[in-house]
């Protein structure tokens, strides 16, 4: 297999090299003489108006028959769509391309792929051009189909390559598409992502490009390319574009959407021009470079389009309403669950996009949440029984539930906004990227609305055109990922123990074992390597087994059991000289460990139970199993109601009486994933060309490491002891299995008898008590309120005979002995809103001072003046400029408040 790449077998065909000398770079393959590409920039959209004899206009769903039954045709066996949230990975959030399904397990020749080769139409979402969505008329979308045709050239298997790439290539638009290799054009290019990159020639006609064919030759380490172990056909065809290209309708949106763009239009208020404008405008703009709105508006000036300028604007914004939707439906479908990180960060961006382009098209806050609720609906609709998209259907509840909380936190958003803006406004007087960014990312306001807010302040915002597309590439991964628990090891002990073979793990073969003899591969002060072990070490939020080790009769306590990649490491509380291939037993505490898989195996079936009860966007967002209680955090958009929780419970607690056998399975990767679907990964993805699946038949399947009960009825029964929202779209679900139930319960009499103690019942319920207790509380509390008024009505009564005036203000300085919030809100409102005094209450602790707004605006007071005056004096403070809350650091005296107060109010 040679790595040399050239194209020169394209001259089989007819085929000769040119050089663009518009772009001076573009090098390309065209069987007529050719001095610009066929591309923009270099030339326009000549397909719109171009008459091709032999091109039939193809629907979406024709295009893909095509594609796929064309590569069928050619060897190619069918894999079926993979979700756009990339769980097979942990190093990327999106499916960004086809061939991102099969990175880097497939491309790297650890895993061989399900058909070699194979076709697949795969849905994909890219953030990075979000801002461009619209403007270029189609060309540009957030959620799109990239007809994946791919190869895997392994050393002694090989399939084929160049020659084959552009043979199919070739065909497939010739022959399939109807075009004639006169008007097909290859350009030679680069391509690089996800870690790999290659040669990528562009297939180009008349303007558009419609595929491109990576070479996938190399890995892209530390920024520097290495030879790939296998030669990977990468060749993207875009499903859209081609629809696009063979209906010539004015734009993508409507070749992709078809009577979707009128209902849409319907919904908005929006008028398209007429579609000869429309499409006359699409053609000259097709080769400009547009950055923004503005610069859209100005190039239809000058093209002779200012009578239409509104109306294209409004379209611009329409059409991005049509892919937003379908983006949104498209992630929510596979499970993403909006919140302020990861994955769920980017759905809330497209959301919150979406709705901003609502906004610019004159929705009203009062409407936006039903305008964005049908605009999903009708996508919903529209795309029943498709392929791809049929899946909106089932999940329409979620969608809607979704977008409708979603739209409600935009606007609370946007309302809280002014207030953060005006602040930041106060302390500088210009507004760069970084602040626009901050604003965002923090409180989730658009940049729009804060350079409308800027405005008001005379402070001007530059925008970047590329604003969201910039914030998208900043979430777009997680990062540098580091494995838990594997570096807890001081480095000298990780270098050496990756130099053993992995640990035979007896654990798997049979949990219920409590010892194995096993031989001694090194030693490392008190650190051991065994050849097996039936100890099981820290790994998937599964604590580590504890025991001793037997060596001769005498017993050594093991502490803590870790690993390095395959390698178990058993830690020794002391270190202990033992000669390597020493014969040793091993030993577990099996109390401990039994707890331990009664908690993991009832983490499984709570997630199973979450999932049917919640909705299949619910995923495991983290996980922990202890003797004490199990941790399972979970994906979900709302706090759970306590009848949730009751449901889960039951339900979890019906698996476990229905007795469900455990099956444990070792199989393939594409096996697991087309078999089990991609729920396998809940504990994060597993780049292994053999799974180890844990099958609670019915309910779950998950690849695991961990130990687990044989069946779920020696689980015992679970109780759900804590739910609490952690962090935006997750929840904490905390829970005792087995044992740990009678446990729980004698803590609970315990608590429940000093309750009856200290409520003085030697016996009963404690629920009677409380009602007792309750009862006599209440008529308490209708005491005390008589009381607070007579007392209210006094302090009142005797603070106006005490009033005196300050510079032309009534004022008034009350002295409370006991701190009672209600009667200090009575007096103080009561003094300053009905009787028009400025009143000051000192409880001792804290000092209020009120006045009634309208006198603060026509006297021009502002009460936080206060704080200023008495800084350094022992009060902090503040407040706004008719009512300030004081609280007192020293004994401050009456004297002291009076003279700051007359200060301000006669100074002001």
């Amino acid at each position: 297999m040679s790595k040399n790449i050239s194209f020169d077998y394209l001259r089989k065909y007819g085929y000769e090299k040119y050089t663009c000398k518009r772009c001076e770079e573009g090098v390309l393959w065209s069987r007529i003489p050719r001095d610009t590409c066929p591309d923009r920039p270099c030339s326009k959209y000549e397909f719109l108006y171009k008459d091709y004899k032999r091109v039939r206009p193809l629907s979406l769903q024709e295009v893909r028959e095509k594609f796929i039954g064309f590569l069928k045709s050619k060897g190619h066996g069918v894999v079926d769509p993979y979700p756009v949230l990339a769980r097979w990975r942990n190093d990327l959030y999106l499916t960004i391309a086809s061939i991102v399904v099969f990175q880097p397990a497939v491309t790297d020749g650890i895993v061989d792929p399900p058909y070699n080769p194979l076709v697949i139409i795969q849905p994909s979402i890219r953030l990075s051009d979000i801002d461009n969505v619209g403007l270029t008329f189609g060309r540009h979308l957030t959620s799109f189909e990239m007809g994946g045709m791919h190869a895997f050239n392994k050393p002694g298997k090989f399939v084929y390559w160049v020659e084959g790439i552009l043979d199919n290539t070739i065909e497939f638009f010739n022959k399939e598409i109807g075009i004639d290799l006169d008007d097909l054009v290859f350009k030679e290019g680069w391509w690089e992502g996800g870690g790999n990159a290659g040669p990528a020639p562009e297939v180009l006609v008349d303007g558009m490009e419609l595929a491109t064919l990576v070479h996938m030759m190399y890995k892209v380490v530390d920024g520097k390319y290495v030879e790939n172990p296998v030669l990977v056909v990468d060749c993207g065809y875009g499903i859209e574009r081609i629809a696009w290209f063979t209906q010539k309708t004015p734009t993508g949106f409507h070749a992709i959407y078809g009577r979707l763009v009128n209902e849409y239009k319907d919904v908005l208020g929006v008028e398209e021009p007429s579609y000869d404008v429309l499409k006359k405008a699409v053609y000259l703009l097709s080769d400009k470079e547009i950055g923004s709105i503005h610069e859209y508006e100005r190039l239809l000036r000058e093209l002779g389009f200012g009578d239409y300028v509104d109306e294209f604007v409004k379209t611009i914004y329409l059409y991005s309403a049509l892919d937003h939707a379908r983006t949104i439906s498209l992630m929510l479908s596979d499970g993403v669950v909006p919140s302020n990180t990861g994955e769920g960060y980017l759905a809330r961006l497209v959301i919150r996009r979406l709705l901003r382009n609502l906004a610019r098209l004159g929705v009203e806050p009062g409407r936006l949440t039903d305008v964005v609720q049908e605009l999903l609906d009708r996508q919903v609709k529209y795309w029943k029984n498709d392929y791809i998209y049929g899946k909106f259907e089932k999940h329409r509840d979620y969608i809607l539930d979704v977008v409708t909380m979603e739209t409600s936190k935009f606007i609370d958003a946007v309302s809280r906004g002014i207030d953060i803006v005006d602040k930041l406004l106060k302390k500088k007087r210009e507004l760069l990227l970084e602040d626009l960014v901050t604003i965002y990312d923090s409180h989730g306001i658009p940049p729009e609305f804060v350079a409308e807010r800027a405005r008001e302040h005379g402070v001007k915002v530059e925008i970047p055109g590329d604003f969201y597309s910039r914030i998208a590439q900043r979430h777009s991964s997680p990062g540098v990922l580091v494995k838990e628990k594997e570096h807890e090891f001081p480095e000298d002990v990780v270098k050496w123990a990756s130099g053993f073979p992995a640990t035979y793990r007896v654990f798997h073969e049979n949990p219920y074992l409590t010892s194995v003899n096993a031989k001694v591969l090194g030693v490392r002060g008190k650190y051991f390597i065994l050849d097996r072990t039936v100890m099981y070490p820290w790994a998937g939020g599964q604590d580590h087994d504890t025991g001793f080790i037997e060596v001769n009769g005498r017993g050594y306590e093991v502490e803590y059991v870790g690993k390095v990649g395959d390698v178990i490491i058993h830690v020794l509380k002391e270190p202990v000289e033992i000669n390597e291939n020493t014969m040793i037993r091993v030993v577990i505490d099996w109390y401990r460990r039994y707890r331990l898989m009664k908690h993991h195996t009832a983490t499984h079936i709570i997630l199973a139970a979450a999932r049917y009860i919640l909705g299949d966007h619910v995923w495991q967002a983290g996980a922990e199993k202890t003797i004490e209680k199990a941790r399972l955090d979970i994906t979900h958009h709302k706090s759970l109601t306590s009848e949730d929780v009751r449901k889960i419970e039951e339900l979890a607690n019906r698996i476990i009486e229905d007795r469900v056998d455990l099956r444990f399975h070792y199989t393939g990767k594409f096996e697991a994933e087309n078999k089990y679907g991609l729920k396998i990964y809940q504990g994060g993805a597993i780049y292994s060309p053999i799974l180890r699946i844990v099958e609670i038949p019915g309910w779950d399947a998950q690849a695991c490491f961990g130990t687990h009960v044989f069946n779920t009825s020696e689980v015992g029964g679970v109780k759900i002891i804590n739910a609490e929202r952690i962090q935006d779209g997750v929840i904490r679900l905390e829970f005792i299995a087995s044992t740990r139930l009678v446990d729980k319960i004698r803590l609970l009499e315990s608590e429940i008898g000093e309750a009856l103690s200290i409520l003085g019942s030697k016996q009963g319920d404690l629920a009677s008590a409380v009602k007792k207790i309750k009862r006599e509380y209440d008529k308490t509390l209708e005491v005390l309120e008589k009381y607070r008024d007579l007392m209210g009505k006094t302090i009142i009564s005797k603070a106006l005979t005490e009033e005196i005036s300050i510079c032309g203000i009534d004022t008034v300085y009350v002295e409370l002995p006991i701190s009672d919030e209600k009667l200090v809100k009575q007096v103080l409102e009561e003094l300053s809103l009905k009787h028009g005094v400025l009143t000051t209450i000192d409880t001792g602790e804290l000092i209020e001072i009120a006045v009634k707004p309208e006198k603060a605006v026509e006297k021009n007071i502002d009460l936080r003046r206060i704080t200023e005056e008495l800084t350094g004096k022992g009060i902090k403070g503040g407040g706004k400029p008719d009512h300030v809350t004081l609280r007192k650091t020293r004994d401050i005296k009456k004297e002291e408040v009076m003279n700051a107060l007359k200060n301000i109010l006669c100074r002001q």
